[in-house]
């Protein structure tokens, strides 16, 4: 097993091949962000019957135009995923990024979102949830890394939920 703590990240272009991996790891996902959703009652906390949660990123991810998943590993072992969308358009969005608990605050995830980022220069939003701690910690640091002081801050409500609290939203450009 590698040494994470010195172990080198790699980022790649996720394969269909990868994707059995990437669906583990949106359980994982999705099971950190049960916690901060906001939602009301029960629904969205909870997996589904089967044990799963709701997955249509993953296939958009794999599917869609516009997107693309990368894959993060130390080592050969899998440390996480990146999705990307509105590469076609004027503003790309990173939907969705994640690192396993056991590769976390070590640089791992800074690394990683760096080199995805910077795959794909020009404008950028990210959104979170503000219960998030880590979250809050984490995105303006990695703004202020790829941007500087150029970067913009804005609560936008959950189109289609007035239930839920509104993310937070970053915006910077990032330089080839």
């Amino acid at each position: 097993m590698t040494d994470i703590m010195t172990a080198d990240v790699t980022v790649r272009p996720a394969t269909p091949e990868d994707r059995p991996a990437v669906e583990r790891l949106w359980l994982m996902f999705r099971h950190d962000l049960s916690e901060f959703t906001g939602f009301t009652g029960f629904t969205g906390l909870l997996p589904a019957a089967d044990g799963t949660f709701r997955s249509a990123r993953v296939t958009y991810a794999f599917t869609e135009p516009g997107w693309a998943p990368y894959l993060l590993t130390c080592g050969e072992n899998p440390a996480g995923f990146a999705f990307v969308r509105g590469l076609d358009g004027p503003v790309r969005v990173l939907n969705s990024f994640f690192v396993v608990r056991g590769a976390r605050r070590r640089g791992i995830g800074l690394r990683a979102v760096r080199e995805v980022l910077t795959r794909h220069p020009g404008p950028w939003e990210i959104a979170f949830q503000q219960d998030n701690p880590a979250a809050v910690s984490f995105w303006p640091r990695v703004a202020g890394d790829l941007a500087g002081d150029a970067w913009t801050r804005e609560p936008r409500p959950v189109p289609g939920r007035p239930d839920l609290p509104a993310d937070m939203w970053i915006s910077f450009t990032v330089t080839g």
